[in-house]
């Protein structure tokens, strides 16, 4: 792993890359360039996907030096590993936080290229089913580690979709995923439609709030069970935000047009499989545009549940499309290296890759 930008030691860089126009704006004026040199750097950065402040030729040498000067660096980095799947679905490993590194997966599905990112190293929210959940919190990322992972992988250019679906929790770090998202939907920046994205939430409604406010992206909320208790016993964070709660507050948006709500329900077998979830998860999305991701567990250490059997998944799903609500079976991707939902964990940096 290192960085692009040739003689920028870890410590000393300054990411570039990351930054959204006001920032680079800000970085112009600590170097004493012109404000214009903003939208130049921009276009370096997000258009044309540059390696170092040197291919930057329309800034003069000076304002180049001056960027180096003061510690900048394009910051595009190298994953640290990858591996691919029986199915072509590949997993890399990225430098991550606190000493923990974060795990992105690609996904190629016939006309669809789509890359599920991590926003944080480990996570806070402890969901019992989730090998990110169980190693703790670590650090988050910035926008330039969101961002690299973007840019890094050779699949970069053939993307379609992207999912905040890896490690963390996005509304955990809402201001380093705002950052992110602006850079990739902003006409100085990757220029993406906010349809290409989406973004998971277990549900934290104040930076939920701020997420639908302020961008058009899609989002998922991962439900898992319709009974509070029972989800609680699966996802700590049902006390402090009961999925109840956290529908009704969804009712207050427009999902029906441009932007789509998606409902995440990992199926236990004798656990939330039976028709009474469903009809329970039926009435609690009544009134709402929302579809159902019906998702097959994939088995981690020390849990004691096992996934639903897909005829049982089957039913379920026939149950809820009876009941009004889209849902469907989500095809699993990428088991075999541990790259399926649940099963993200990083490394500890420092270990051999």
């Amino acid at each position: 792993m290192g960085y692009s930008d040739a003689g920028m030691a870890k410590g000393e860089a300054k990411p570039l890359i990351g930054l959204t126009l006001d920032g680079l704006r800000r970085v112009a004026e600590v170097c004493g360039m012109p404000r214009c040199a903003a939208g130049q750097m921009a276009r370096w950065l997000y258009e044309k996907r540059v390696g170092g402040i040197d291919d930057m030729t329309d800034l003069s040498k000076e304002a180049r030096r001056r960027l180096k000067d003061e510690g900048y660096c394009v910051g595009r980095e190298f994953p640290l590993s990858e591996v691919r799947s029986a199915d072509c679905t590949a997993k890399y490993l990225f430098r991550g936080a606190g000493g923990r590194d974060v795990e992105s997966v690609f996904i190629p599905d016939h006309d669809r290229a789509t890359l599920c990112v991590s926003s944080q190293a480990g996570c806070k929210m402890g969901c019992k089913f989730c090998m990110t959940g169980r190693q703790g919190f670590h650090g988050d990322l910035t926008a330039a580690g969101i961002i690299n992972q973007i840019f890094a992988i050779p699949e970069s250019p053939t993307l379609t979709n992207l999912v905040f679906m890896g490690m963390g929790e996005p509304m955990d770090n809402i201001d380093e995923v705002l950052k992110a998202l602006e850079v990739l939907t902003a006409p100085w920046g990757l220029t993406w439609s906010p349809k290409r994205i989406t973004v998971s939430s277990i549900g934290k409604l104040d930076s939920l709030r701020r997420l639908l406010d302020e961008t058009k992206v899609h989002v998922a909320i991962s439900v898992h069970s319709p009974f509070p208790a029972e989800r609680e016993s699966l996802m700590p964070i049902e006390k402090a935000f009961p999925i109840t709660r956290v529908m009704e507050f969804l009712r207050g948006y427009d999902f029906a047009h441009q932007r789509r709500l998606s409902a995440e329900y990992i199926m236990w077998g004798g656990v939330n499989d039976d028709m009474r979830h469903a009809d329970a998860l039926g009435r609690l999305l009544r009134g709402l545009d929302c579809r159902v991701n019906l998702i097959r567990f994939h088995a981690i250490p020390d849990f004691e549940h096992q996934t639903a059997s897909t005829a049982v998944m089957e039913r379920f799903r026939d149950r809820l499309n009876e009941l009004g609500v889209t849902a469907t079976i989500r095809a699993s991707r990428g088991e075999d290296i541990e790259a399926a939902c649940g099963m993200l964990s990083g490394e500890s940096a420092g270990e051999t890759h």
